[in-house]
């Protein structure tokens, strides 16, 4: 069976770094955007929908006469988000960020990490590493960091009976608040390695 490393993150705690970081030492597989473009292709919708269905939770649509009714489109682009993680963790031992992949993949046992910061570190990074046309104001990227972590949250809650973010339902928890990401990845190798092999 493969092994698996999940992580789940806040928005701008450097979840995506520590992914990348993680596969490269262990020589394991990494997945984040390329579940994205692999739902496009079985899909064939545009890869910036994709991406932001993939963020949110489904949404209801009301109709004039009182109805209301799920988006297909956005249940479509979800269920082929779960085929494809679930095809993806078979194909070798692997990092996956995102996508509800800790919840998706429960069955197989991952390794699952959750990666949080404070306020202001994440505020730092995103400035750091976030795209140079962005020109948010202080306030407007606090409300985007809040806004993608409330869809996380909720993208969370309907596929699985847990709570986001809760100590209790991942087995690591990363505040990156205070280190450098790229000194702590041998630490982390052999926490997942351990993990492994008592498994």
């Amino acid at each position: 069976m493969s092994k698996i490393i999940t992580i789940s993150r806040e928005f701008g705690s450097g979840g995506r770094e520590i992914g990348k970081r993680l596969a490269d030492e262990l020589g394991f597989l990494y997945y984040d955007q390329e579940i994205i473009k692999e739902i496009c292709k079985e899909t064939g919708m545009h890869e910036g929908y994709v991406e932001g269905v993939a963020e949110k939770a489904i949404s209801l649509i009301s109709t004039q006469f009182g109805h209301t009714f799920y988006n297909q489109q956005q249940i479509d682009v979800l269920v082929s988000q779960q085929k494809i993680i679930l095809d993806l963790a078979k194909r070798g031992d692997c990092v996956i960020v995102g996508h509800g992949c800790a919840e998706i993949l429960a069955d197989l046992e991952p390794f699952s990490i959750f990666v949080y910061a404070s306020m202001e570190a994440k505020v730092a990074r995103c400035r750091t590493k976030g795209p140079e046309e962005e020109k948010l104001t202080e306030k407007e990227l606090i409300r985007k960091i809040k806004d993608v972590d409330k869809n996380r949250k909720k993208v969370h809650e309907m596929i699985a009976p847990t709570r986001w973010g809760e100590k209790e339902n991942y087995d690591l928890c990363i505040n990156t608040t205070h280190v450098k990401i790229k000194r702590i990845i041998p630490g982390v190798a052999m926490y997942a390695n351990e993990y492994f092999e008592n498994k």
